[in-house]
């Protein structure tokens, strides 16, 4: 061999590429099956100098069953077998990641299987044979000797894992074929993504191609292919980004945007390429860094950076579509009916290219809250489930699924009860819309005369839209933040400003109250480093990082200035702890107002600043501030996590402290007081504002503005049409009297004793503590 690729052999050592070769042709010579599985376990053996080499198959019910070895006990062949999770090889299985251990018996997964032999062997590395994102097998190697494994060494095993799971997954060893589930209904918990219930047929993710040639023949006719495949797939995304669909501005154009810049990157082209010339076919190479990738960022602690892996996949699925165009994509077929989608990740992108008709929910074996498909699909309103463990393991094209994206858990194949049920829940939660839908116009005001302003919450344009559809009379809480979350460089005032006038005009005529950008927390900004904090809910977000770094304050609040345009502007600010911190604030403000009216800025036609009370420490100083301030808000979610000093996600601590608790009664209490002192208004607008039962008692209590979700508004107002709120109001003084307790089921008997609503007793029932 000459030229090119002769030379490109000899320096890497073509060490990688002749081994690969050596492993095709046994796999594509005579004999049966099972001898060609023998002389493959031989043949790594020598290739990386190991004394044992092992191949596990996968059976049905996720069982392993060695069914090739060199250096263990032949007579254990096709009689050891374990469960996934079970022992190192079932640990490798059921996590599909890959372990190189130099003291594999001290490890605490290790379990010791005596007719294998194998007690005799210390160093222990494996690897996962996956194909199509399914685990088929584990492939062993090891030594007697404590020996650590190269990152080289794990490298070249899993290369050779592709190649073997092509022999294992065509069912060419008995037992082999894909068995998911049996048949058997199964239900997965996972993780919400977006809310909301749908039925329908499981349709695999489309872009899945089966890669039929792994070890290259050409090198440079590889790189080539691979270069052509880049650029047909940036011509296909720029067209994409350009479409009508996607032109106007929003959120999900700065989620595509920074897509369209992961793809261009330089590093994992770098890598593939490297892969190329190891001897990796150009789609065996995209599929190889596609799974280091993923193995390499599912390790990383922080949840923003690794979702981000989803992009990563998006993009190297396309990749492998312009590589391979005449093949078939699995997953294809269309079922009959509806569909539920279902993959391991998503891209923002890639759920626009299902008929959004037919497409009623998604499941995903990874993604959080987090996501970047969350936005799209929550524009859509399409429900997803995400986090849900050995998802492609359990589901076939076809099986009827139901995604309940409210409890965050998919049933698979579920029997024709639970089917029955869902559809009916389905059917109900229709026709609970239309009753709500048909009091969209009428005031929330109850029978004693009490008028309640009922505002909505929202983050994205689409939020805003639904307004007049569900009855709001305004955005009381508009997030601010996303479109800082979802790019890699911070969004200059131009940007912020396309997109605050693009709420504002939405809304039309209907207020809408501004947050300043409330980051850091669970939320980190990608624009700027976060150093680690031990409780980072208590550490440098929100208002602190705007005192401390003005200009990205002073930025919004310049593009808040600019897009009201002569309109009324509500700002008001986030995590409020002293009274001087929101002076400090409101100053940048005024100091933008100056800007404004020296450069011939049209200023806004009224200013109102308020203050977020979320943090215990302004409460004491709640009159101080209420006379600062020109209205007031209360993040009942923060405020109460941080007064009972318990985290609200953590699953021990979520329910343990009731936010109708006597304690947080009088804190809400003062707060109302202190407002109603100063001559300000003061509006609720944590989740306990959109919960009927807590709504009716802040009414109670003298608020007379909530701010909620959408979907809340109709059973909240339909709660105050049905309520006597000067009566509850006397009852709560009554039960002031009673020993400290949860007020939560003496207020649902006395409202249940009184017929509080046929429509919405059900919701006061149901309501979580």
């Amino acid at each position: 061999m000459t030229g090119p690729s002769a030379s490109r052999d000899a320096g890497r050592g073509g060490g990688p590429r002749l081994m690969l070769r050596h492993l095709r042709d046994v796999m594509a010579g005579g004999g049966t099956p099972q001898d060609r599985l023998d002389s493959t376990v031989k043949v790594i053996t020598g290739a990386l100098g190991a004394e044992v080499c092992s191949i596990y198959v996968r059976r049905s019910g996720n069982l392993l069953e060695l069914c090739a070895t060199e250096g263990l006990n032949r007579e254990a062949v096709y009689r050891t077998r374990m469960r996934f999770g079970e022992g190192l090889v079932g640990h490798i299985a059921e996590t599909g990641r890959s372990i190189a251990l130099a003291d594999a018996q001290n490890h605490p997964k290790f379990a010791y299987f005596p007719e294998t032999g194998e007690e005799i062997y210390h160093s222990l590395m494996g690897v996962p044979i996956r194909r199509l994102d399914r685990v088929h097998g584990v492939l062993v190697i090891q030594h007697t000797t404590a020996r650590e494994y190269t990152e080289e060494e794990v490298e070249s095993l899993e290369t050779l894992a592709m190649v073997l799971a092509e022999m294992i997954s065509g069912g060419d060893i008995p037992g082999s074929a894909q068995n998911r589930g049996e048949g058997t209904p199964v239900r997965i918990a996972g993780t919400r993504i977006t809310g909301g219930m749908a039925v329908g047929r499981a349709r695999l993710h489309r872009p899945r191609i089966v890669i039929r040639r792994v070890v290259a023949e050409d090198p440079d006719d590889e790189l080539r292919r691979l270069n052509d495949a880049h650029s047909a797939m940036h011509d296909a995304l720029d067209k994409l980004l350009d479409s009508t669909a996607l032109a106007a501005a929003g959120e999900h154009r700065e989620v595509l945007e920074t897509y369209r810049v992961i793809a261009s990157d330089a590093g994992w082209i770098g890598r593939i390429r490297e892969a190329i010339l190891d001897g990796l076919t150009a789609e065996a190479a995209v599929q190889r860094v596609r799974d280091d990738t993923r193995a390499r960022m599912a390790r990383v602690e922080d949840a923003y950076i690794r979702e981000r892996l989803t992009d990563f996949e998006d993009v190297a699925l396309r990749l492998l579509q312009h590589l391979s165009p005449e093949s078939d994509p699995v997953g294809e077929a269309e079922p009959e009916g509806d569909w539920i989608l279902i993959a391991r990740s998503l891209g923002p992108a890639e759920i626009l290219d299902y008929d959004p008709t037919r497409l009623k929910g998604v499941a995903l074996e990874e993604g959080s809250a987090t996501a970047h498909v969350a936005i799209v699909a929550r524009a859509l309103d399409i429900p997803v489930v995400g986090g849900l463990t050995n998802l492609l393991g359990e589901v076939e094209p076809g099986d009827p699924l139901i995604v309940d994206g409210n409890h965050a858990q998919v049933f698979v194949r579920p029997g024709e009860d639970a089917h029955a049920l869902f559809r009916a829940s389905i059917a109900a939660r229709t026709s609970e819309r239309a009753h709500y839908a048909a009091l969209r116009d009428r005031p929330a005001i109850s029978p004693d005369g009490i008028a309640m302003t009922l505002l909505m919450n929202a983050g994205l344009l689409i939020d805003v839209a639904q307004v007049p559809v569900v009855g709001a009379e305004g955005v009381g809480l508009y997030r601010t933040e996303i479109p800082f979350l979802v790019r890699r460089e911070y969004p200059d005032v131009e940007a912020q400003t396309a997109l605050y006038r693009q709420v504002l005009i939405s809304a039309g005529d209907k207020p809408v109250t501004f947050r300043t950008l409330d980051a850091g927390g669970d939320k980190r900004l990608p624009s700027f480093a976060h150093e680690p904090e031990e409780n980072p809910a208590l550490g440098w977000r929100a208002l602190r990082i705007g005192l401390d770094v003005p200009s990205l304050l002073r930025q919004q609040m310049r593009a808040l200035i600019q897009a009201a345009d002569g309109r009324t502007l509500r700002v008001m600010m986030p995590m409020v702890t002293t009274v001087e911190e929101f002076r400090t604030a409101r100053s940048f403000l005024d100091l933008e107002l100056e800007r404004a009216e020296a450069r011939g800025v049209r200023t806004p036609q009224s200013v109102a600043v308020g203050a977020m009370v979320e943090v215990p420490a302004i409460v004491l100083a709640i009159e101080s501030l209420a006379r600062e301030a020109d209205f007031l808000s209360i993040g009942s979610n923060d405020l109460h996590q941080f007064l009972y000093a318990a985290d609200r996600g953590g699953e021990r601590m979520a329910g343990r402290y009731d936010s109708l608790d006597p304690v947080f009664l009088d804190v809400l209490r003062r707060i109302q007081q202190a407002g109603s002192a100063a001559g300000i208004p003061v509006t609720v607008c944590g989740e306990m504002a959109g919960r009927p039962l807590e709504a009716l008692v802040l009414a109670a209590l003298g608020y007379r503005s909530l701010s909620m979700s959408a979907v809340s508004i109709g059973p909240v107002k339909e709660a105050i049409l049905n309520t006597n709120i000067s009566e509850l109001s006397l009852f709560l003084e009554f039960l002031n009297k009673l020993p400290s307790s949860s007020r939560r089921n003496h207020l649902k008997n006395y409202l249940a004793e009184r017929r509080f609503s046929d429509g919405t007793t059900h919701a006061l029932a149901s309501t979580p503590n």
